[in-house]
């Protein structure tokens, strides 16, 4: 699977590409059909603390899993936007589940 991050003028620290890496194999393991990943990070001219954003789009056969999330920091906004794909992973795979045995009935 290929992992691409990206980070708009910002230098990233190695413990975060780790994170990210291990986020990833997490998610793959949950839903193996995972063709690629695109990570970007950034930061927002907010008032907030809250300024760091991840975003991640996990690249599948027919359909797209794509998160964001504001944290205070990078790590936190990774742990998040993970936990909304692992989300996003279960619920289609419920949606899955369901259709095949609709049609196997």
């Amino acid at each position: 699977m290929n992992i691409k991050i990206q980070s708009n003028g910002l230098v990233l620290a190695p413990t975060i590409s780790k994170l990210v890496h291990q986020r990833i194999k997490k998610l793959t393991r949950l839903y193996n059909e995972i063709i690629a990943s695109e990570i970007t990070f950034r930061v927002e001219n907010d008032s907030t603390n809250e300024n760091n954003v991840c975003e991640m789009r996990l690249v599948v056969p027919g359909y797209d899993f794509i998160a964001s999330n504001k944290s205070n920091t990078f790590e936190e906004a990774v742990s998040k936007t993970s936990e909304a794909l692992e989300r996003q992973i279960e619920k289609r795979k419920t949606k899955l589940k369901r259709a095949s045995l609709r049609f196997s009935s």
